[in-house]
């Protein structure tokens, strides 16, 4: 489960290896099939069941971390390669292991849109089964970060041409921030530096928490700080059901920290679980917090999945891209400071 906690970093180093392609000759591919989170293995049945399968399993279908339920960051889909016809070809998600003594040199080939679109394709060659263990072990992490980040693509992606142009417009008005939310996404609250974008059905909750506040030192960026503020800001604004009642963080459980650079801006990832102190409630949640050098200001966005009937995995990522999609107007600025911050080192 802890190969997971590194890919935070991994997810921002691929962004150039799948960049969205936005020439027109996208519109004459055939769009991708299957569902999110799904993953089509093209293997031999006897090493799909033997300790090669194995190892892959433990690693594609390692549980989500950040989840009150155990779930699986892929749904494997397992196929010889006798039975990939078109079906399958058109899966949003492929890795292809072949294992053979007549191929000449054991690599990985991570590849893109080559049935479908928008596709994302690994190809793993090997002379024997000792070299693809060999090379699985070497390239797993990056596997997995590489499936991931298509994953969270596709939804921005999508998000970037249909989204809620009210909210859209609330947010970079009050905030100075671009961030794009589906159809159906409300601000149903404001207050000062704060709003609350939110999706509600009968069965699943989903929300963004957009707060800001001023850059006063490098200690912003540490977990206990981020958190103690999150926890701050909930009390603050997010009652619950009940009388008193209001959203914070389960501190019972460790939550997954990471610092990285988003779009070249100082950045902050923290995954965990919330709950209503007061009520019965909780979930998954993720919050990115950001350094908007220019205006000397931290954007703190915290999403969050209330569905205590339903899987949690797709609804959380949902979310996440939603968060990502976060774009400074000032981001020119933001580089030419963080320029002459790492110049001054």
């Amino acid at each position: 489960m802890k190969r997971i906690l590194s890919l935070g970093f991994l997810l921002a180093g691929l962004a150039l290896l799948l960049g969205s392609c936005q020439d027109d000759s996208t519109n004459m591919r055939k769009k991708i099939t299957g569902k999110a989170g799904e993953l089509v293995v093209v293997v031999p049945t006897p090493t799909w069941e033997g300790a090669t399968g194995k190892r892959f399993r433990e690693v594609m279908a390692q549980p989500q971390l950040g989840l009150p339920q155990e779930e699986p960051i892929f749904d494997l889909i397992a196929v010889p390669p006798s039975a990939f016809k078109e079906i399958f070809k058109t899966s949003r998600n492929i890795v292809q292991i072949k294992i053979s003594t007549t191929i000449d040199s054991s690599k990985v080939e991570f590849k893109k849109d080559i049935w479908a679109w928008p596709q994302a394709v690994v190809n793993i060659q090997a002379k024997s089964t000792e070299d693809f263990n060999q090379l699985f072990d070497q390239y797993s992490d990056r596997i997995v970060a590489y499936m991931l980040r298509a994953e969270r693509d596709r939804l921005q992606l999508n998000y970037k041409k249909y989204h809620d142009k009210a909210a859209k417009n609330v947010i970079r008005d009050k905030f100075n921030i671009e961030l794009n939310v589906p159809p159906g996404f409300k601000v149903t609250k404001e207050r000062d530096d704060f709003a609350w974008v939110r999706y509600e059905t009968p069965d699943i909750s989903q929300g963004i928490l957009i707060h800001t506040y001023p850059y006063t030192s490098d200690s912003t960026f540490t977990e206990n700080y981020i958190l103690n503020k999150r926890d701050s800001i909930l009390q603050a604004h997010v009652e619950g059901p009940a009388d008193g009642s209001y959203m914070t963080t389960e501190h019972q459980l460790p939550a997954i920290f990471n610092v990285f650079e988003l779009r070249k801006n100082y950045a902050a990832e923290t995954r965990g679980l919330w709950k209503v102190e007061g009520d019965y409630m909780g979930g998954p949640f993720i919050n990115l917090t950001v350094l908007d050098a220019a205006n000397n200001r931290i954007v703190m966005l915290d999403g969050y999945v209330y569905a205590p009937r339903f899987d949690k995995r797709n609804l959380l990522r949902q979310v996440e891209a939603m968060v990502y999609s976060v774009e400074f107007p000032d981001q020119q600025k933001n580089d030419k400071i963080t320029s002459q911050a790492k110049m001054g080192n």
